[in-house]
């Protein structure tokens, strides 16, 4: 009998840490580092680092290297190396670009090309599914097992932590029941968990779809700005009750409602993307210059949610031909591409050209 956590709540412990400004302990068969988010990074805990000697770095995307002209000699990422005399300001300045335009001289910035960076891109992929900036201090320990043992942090397994992190979380339905709505009294609202801890994912059911035939579906990632304020920075809004509306007067339809703010990367990140695009970057550079890439949602979760409700056709509402490749990538089949081209205005119109000029959407 054990009462100890296993590797997916670990994980999860560790993303919690990490928020909170603890450090944690990647352990892997090359050796073990301590590993702290730079976005939750306090004086106080980088001071320390700095005092156990050894040469700390702070791990950034190769997209944010790009930005500060550092080497990226891992390709998808860049080992800065942390100067001797480095406070909590220079680990925040790289790590952050809210004053890029304002402190563009941030170097020179010194990059390791030796030994193996496996654990350093983990840290990365960790700290993105904590939604926090893909940033993080790192310094080798010889004894990673000790230290995290007698100061009490979390401590993973690196070899068997990577590959599950690629892996989507199994979901599992919480509670479903009829939710009257304005385009359908027929409505029915599905709740489903992941294992992970991470955020739960909602079915609208518009209806009784049939399961042997193709299902009017929408796939629509949350937008708190533009659903449920009314941003005129994008499209979100007019598509969700667009889509809502379609059903409604088609009798039938499923609307999957996935908590993936800003393409992923979280309401503080997608709201630091709108301060650098105020300052005239598009919305693909400024998700280039806080260290993501294009779009870092996973519609794979569409696909298993779909799969739950017992449908595997589509008649699919989007611009987007990711959404489209990656249900049948994932055993849904896609009988229809149907167009939701809704919303546009002036504040959005250069957002939604980006779109289709960077990331191929069908406008």
């Amino acid at each position: 009998m054990s009462f100890a956590p296993d590797l997916t709540e670990t994980i999860a412990r560790a993303r919690a840490d990490l928020r909170m400004g603890v450090p944690v302990v990647l352990r892997g068969a090359g050796g073990a580092a301590l590993v702290l988010a730079a976005e939750t990074l306090d004086a106080q805990r980088l001071a320390d680092v700095q005092a156990l000697g050894g040469a700390p770095v702070l791990a950034i995307t190769a997209r944010r290297a790009a930005t500060l002209k550092a080497r990226a000699y891992d390709g998808d990422l860049a080992r800065v190396v942390l100067p001797p005399d480095a406070r909590l300001s220079w680990v925040l300045a790289v790590a952050d670009p809210a004053d890029d335009l304002k402190m563009p001289m941030k170097g020179p910035l010194i990059s390791d090309r030796g030994g193996d960076a496996g654990l350093h891109r983990l840290a990365l992929t960790l700290v993105k599914s904590a939604r926090l900036l893909p940033a993080a201090v790192l310094l080798d320990l010889p004894d990673g097992a000790g230290f995290a043992a007698r100061h009490g942090l979390t401590a993973l397994d690196a070899d068997a932590a990577a590959p599950h992190l690629l892996e989507v979380s199994p979901m599992h339905p919480v509670v479903s029941a009829r939710l009257p709505l304005s385009v359908s009294e027929a409505g029915r609202l599905h709740v489903f968990r992941p294992e992970d801890g991470g955020e739960e994912h909602y079915a609208v059911e518009i209806g009784q779809p049939r399961r042997d035939a193709p299902v009017l579906a929408r796939l629509h990632s949350a937008c708190f700005t533009g659903d449920l304020l009314g941003s005129l920075k994008c499209d979100c809004g007019p598509q969700l009750r667009g889509a809502l509306a379609q059903m409604g007067a088609e009798g039938a339809g499923v609307l999957l409602y996935l908590n993936q703010e800003g393409r992923g990367i979280g309401l503080a990140n997608k709201m630091r993307a709108y301060s650098l695009q105020d300052q005239g970057f598009d919305t693909v550079e400024a998700n280039h210059r806080l260290g993501f890439e294009d779009d870092e949602r996973d519609f794979r979760i569409g696909a298993d949610l779909l799969r739950r409700m017992g449908f595997s056709s589509v008649r699919l509402m989007t611009n987007n031909p990711a959404k489209l490749a990656m249900m049948a990538q994932n055993g849904i089949a896609v009988a229809e591409r149907v167009p939701l081209r809704l919303g546009e205005t002036d504040h959005n119109r250069a957002y939604l050209a980006t779109k289709a000029a960077k990331s191929g959407h069908m406008l």
